[in-house]
């Protein structure tokens, strides 16, 4: 940045010089053509000042007319009559040029006004020569005007040379207060980019970056932070995962490994551990299912969202659920309305607690479905005449590998059953709770927003 300003000020200064240097120029043949004006004007109307009347020497014309004009700075002026130097002004010039005989003997020869340059030891000098003469008197004058422009333009050089000092020190000034800024300005910047470092080398991704601010910086800050809260959630879900599937898969791997081992060549014991561990892969086939529906519930992508009927959806998942087993299967109430879910995913939550009714009730029991809008939210429930939830487990039953009490089915489940509804519920942006039922046993309420669409992002 500071080359970049450096150059633009070179370039203003120095196209400031030029134009200067031209006006310079233009203002020293302004002034010579206006002496030659102001010479005409005074000779038509010369009067000696001590008679009074019209001037008829050459010489006293051309000696009145120096009293009267006075040079600028950096200028002279001077006579010639007859070939000699006659008067020059009271202000001493920088140089005298009338005392070179070989300039005045060319300046005398002009007979018509000529404008020259010549070089001196004070620089360049631009002059201009007018022929002057008298009615009456047959002398020759010559009147000359002279401009040492290369004193002006030293004026001008100590100008742009302040300018060009005056412009370095600014930029020195600007360049340690841009440095001091910009050290500030990315700071956040290095501060990301450390603890991306310190992220890499410790795998710690709970550390954030603290900016504050509304600008690009705090902005990137925060995507920077989002983008740790997204990794750590994914490594935290990945370490359920394997934490969960360690955990579950090591006793049914055991037992297989166990039964292999102590299996013999009798068909009726080999028949009865094919059995067996043929019944512990399946478990753990379930509980791999299980586990993959969990870890995708809290990834992007799990719902595919669609409208979907209420009623339709209440009907169809009790026709499914009649051939979980023989109970007194009901339709509570269904709600005419439309819902802007995943209906593969509201199905299986709703068959997992169907199933979950089924492990917990008798024949002779009562299992109801219903849905209903209530207050701008969908209620979908499953509810069950069987022994209910005690009120101290009725939050802890959501968690994985969490199994009730009271099952009346040989068959055991892992546990994640019901944490796969609250996944399913929560993904949709609602809630999953049970209570009683109204005559008595459990009701398992999923509770989702009408009109707000929940997408997990």
């Amino acid at each position: 940045m500071l080359f970049v300003v450096g150059l633009a000020l070179g370039v203003a200064i120095f196209a400031t010089w030029m134009a200067l240097s031209t006006r310079l120029d233009n203002r020293i043949n302004l002034e010579l053509e206006n002496e030659y004006d102001k010479l005409k004007r005074y000779a038509a109307n010369a009067l000696d000042p001590r008679t009074g009347r019209t001037v008829t020497d050459v010489g006293d014309l051309l000696h009145n007319y120096l009293q009267v004009n006075t040079p600028d700075r950096w200028e002279t002026f001077f006579s010639i009559v007859d070939g000699e130097p006659h008067k020059i002004t009271f202000v001493p010039p920088p140089v005298r040029l009338d005392t070179d005989p070989q300039l005045v003997a060319e300046m005398a020869k002009a007979t018509r006004a000529v404008r020259k340059e010549m070089d001196t030891t004070r620089g360049e000098v631009q002059y201009a020569v007018f022929p002057v003469t008298v009615a009456g008197d047959p002398r020759t004058g010559h009147f000359v005007a002279a401009a040492f422009s290369d004193l002006h333009r030293d004026e001008i050089d100590d100008a742009v040379r302040t300018l060009v000092l005056s412009a370095a020190a600014a930029m020195a000034l600007a360049g340690g207060a841009g440095w001091f800024v910009a050290g500030r300005v990315l700071a956040p910047v290095r501060l990301v980019r450390q603890t991306a470092e310190q992220i890499s080398d410790s795998s710690d991704l709970t550390r954030r970056l603290d900016v504050p601010g509304n600008d690009d910086v705090a902005a990137l800050a925060a995507t920077f932070n989002h983008m740790l809260d997204r990794l750590e959630h994914a490594f935290v879900v990945q370490r359920h995962f394997m934490d969960d599937a360690g955990h579950e898969l090591r006793t049914p791997i055991t037992v297989i490994r166990g039964h292999l081992e102590l299996m013999g060549d009798d068909p009726d014991d080999r028949a009865e551990t094919l059995a067996l561990v043929t019944d512990e892969l399946d478990r753990m086939n379930r509980i791999v299912d299980d586990l993959l529906t969990l870890a995708k519930a809290e990834q992007p992508g799990f719902l595919n969202l669609d409208n979907v009927e209420l009623a339709d959806l209440t009907v169809s998942v009790v026709a499914k659920a009649r051939g979980l087993g023989e109970r007194k299967w009901r339709v509570d109430e269904v709600a005419e309305a439309r819902l802007p879910a995943d209906r593969q995913r509201l199905t299986q939550a709703m068959m997992q607690l169907l199933a979950n009714a089924v492990r917990h009730t008798t024949d002779d029991d009562l299992i109801a479905v219903g849905s209903a809008v209530r207050d701008g939210r969908v209620d979908l429930w499953v509810r069950d005449s069987g022994p209910g939830v005690p009120p101290a487990d009725r939050e802890r039953i959501f968690g994985r590998f969490v199994r009730g009490e009271g099952r009346t089915s040989a068959q055991e489940g892992a546990g994640l059953g019901l944490a796969i509804v609250k996944s399913i519920a929560q993904a949709h942006g609602g809630t999953v709770k049970v209570m009683d039922g109204p005559g008595g046993g459990a009701c398992f309420v999923i509770s989702l927003p009408l009109w707000e669409l929940w997408r997990l992002n």
